[in-house]
């Protein structure tokens, strides 16, 4: 790019760029005072001017012509007109024809205004270092030259002029390569830095593009806790808003008050390392780590936020893959003499002679056969699971008919299930695979029911659908009327083989969460003062989806 722009400088094809126009600006001023001076001579000296001038009229006319087409440059540029190279052009011949008319009305090139054609010939080359420069020199010889033969064979003029005006041609050309070498090296240094500052500026664009898809979030902020920068992760992991759908200025938000006070922790004692953290009930456990910007302690802070939920699944996502290949290698060897013991078990139920302790141990191998017999099946779907097949789903319209067919399958369960249902009005539509998300309410569903009843002997849970803070998505809440969840366990409910009742897998909530995440969705458990828990899957924006 710095090639071609220098290229075209020599070869005089170069279009009038800003440093141009300022320069072509300063000269017209330059020439707009020159004209006025020229002007005020006339009144200044009104009884002499007789007598130093060849044709006094023209002179007078010339002068003020002059000053009037300087004047009228001067307002057209001032209203904002950017002249091209061409006018530059026009420009420069103009003075040099003009200066050397008032020298031919005046006392020759004797005259004072013969030194002015030297400035105007050395700004045509500041102005244009090309050829053209070479023939405003060349232009400015011959006008001096003629103006002084002229004076010689008509007015008896002296033949010092012709040395005079041969003096002033060298000075013309002289002028005119000093100024055009200068120049062109100018020009030179100007396109290389123009090429230099469009890189920085292309790469500062790249740069901040790879900040932006980054999915660790990444803030700036000063001592004070105020957001300088904040890419799309950091804005959707404090404040669960991406930045293309965020109304509020990043600059405007305010830190949450977890994260506020690991920063003045760590600029107390940065040593320490920052507790995790959730910024809301429904976001993720958030890990973040400070360092220094600025050689000034805590002028500029650069803040990196981990989603610990993701490193976390990805442990168990290796661990559960590994786990799913080892058993599905096994599979058929573990069912084989599990399927023994249970066909074992119900041979032996079928014996008279069984008395309560022995079917007691019966029940026991039956319970814990069919629990083994779970587990594998769990683990094996991990590996089987196929890609999320996602389509724009109303979420009221199917989160109703979802209810009605899980009733369905409730109508023999005594007590009989109660869901009750609560759509907020014009929530927006979500994008998902609903044979999967059904899969998911499936689980939670028949987990809070059964809760429900053991806490208060009533199946009933309740169905929420509402939209996030933004409006932008869609939120489903399974709330139940169990005992609820101890606060010292919540961390570890959607971790793989962990449980709190004796028959199950321990592998539900780990499954379910593991269905939304292929959905884009965000599986959570709320906090809040109502009894039960309450568990909500939290959908993307539909347009975001990929």
């Amino acid at each position: 790019m710095a090639t071609d722009t220098v290229s075209a400088v020599k070869t005089g094809k170069r279009p009038a760029g800003m440093q141009q126009t300022r320069l072509f600006r300063i000269y017209n001023h330059y020439r707009l005072v020159i004209s006025l001076m020229l002007v005020a001579l006339l009144f200044a000296e009104p009884v002499s001017l007789d007598t130093q001038f060849r044709y006094l009229e023209y002179y007078q006319f010339g002068v003020v012509g002059y000053f009037a087409l300087n004047s009228f440059v001067a307002m057209v540029m001032l209203a904002g007109f950017q002249p091209t190279q061409r006018h530059i052009t026009l420009s420069i011949l103009l003075d040099i024809l003009v200066m050397h008319g008032l020298l031919f009305a005046s006392t020759g090139i004797t005259s004072g205004l013969a030194n002015l054609v030297i400035i105007s010939v050395a700004a045509g080359n500041i102005l244009t270092p090309s050829r053209m420069g070479t023939f405003y020199a060349a232009l400015a010889a011959i006008c001096s030259l003629g103006i002084s033969g002229w004076a010689i064979l008509t007015v008896d003029g002296n033949g010092d002029d012709i040395v005079r005006a041969g003096s002033f041609g060298i000075l013309y050309f002289a002028a005119a390569f000093v100024l055009q070498n200068i120049s062109r090296r100018m020009m030179r240094s100007e396109a290389l830095a123009t090429s230099r500052a469009r890189s920085i500026v292309e790469l500062e664009q790249i740069n901040q593009q790879i900040i932006q898809r980054m999915r660790t979030g990444i803030l700036v902020l000063d001592r004070y806790g105020q957001i300088r920068l904040a890419n799309a992760a950091a804005e959707e992991l404090l404040f669960g808003i991406p930045t293309d759908l965020a109304q509020q200025p990043a600059r405007s938000r305010t830190l949450p008050q977890a994260l506020k006070s690991g920063l003045d922790t760590w600029l107390k004692h940065p040593e320490m390392r920052t507790k995790p953290f959730q910024p809301a009930p429904t976001s993720p456990l958030l890990q973040v780590s400070f360092t220094q910007l600025d050689p000034e302690p805590g002028e500029q802070i650069l803040v990196f936020i981990e989603d610990m939920s993701k490193v976390t699944q990805q442990a168990q996502q290796m661990k559960l893959a590994s786990l799913g290949r080892l058993t599905a290698g096994i599979a058929h060897e573990i069912r084989n003499p599990l399927g023994a013991i249970s066909h074992a078990a119900q041979l032996m139920e079928e014996s008279p002679h069984l008395d309560a302790s022995d079917l007691q141990m019966l029940d026991i191998i039956r319970r814990h056969s069919r629990r083994v017999n779970g587990i594998i099946e769990n683990v094996l779907s991990l590996s089987r699971r196929r890609p999320a097949n996602a389509d724009l789903v109303d979420v009221a319209i199917w989160l109703a008919e979802y209810r009605a067919d899980f009733l369905q399958t409730q109508k023999e369960t005594d007590p009989p299930a109660d869901v009750i249902l609560s759509v907020e009005p014009h929530i927006p539509d979500a994008r998902f695979d609903k044979s999967q998300i059904e899969q998911v309410l499936v689980n939670l569903c028949d987990n809070g029911l059964r809760y429900s009843q053991q806490h208060s002997g009533e199946r009933k849970i309740e169905l929420r659908a509402g939209a996030t803070a933004d409006g932008e998505r869609t939120y489903v809440d399974v709330r139940d009327f169990g005992p609820g969840i101890a606060p010292e366990f919540r961390h570890s409910v959607f971790e793989p083989f962990y449980t709190t009742d004796k028959g199950g897998t321990g592998l539900g909530l780990y499954l379910a969460r593991e269905l939304c995440e292929a959905n884009q969705a965000h599986l959570s458990l709320i906090e809040d003062e109502q009894p039960g828990c309450c568990f909500r899957i939290t959908f993307a924006h539909p347009g975001r989806m990929i």
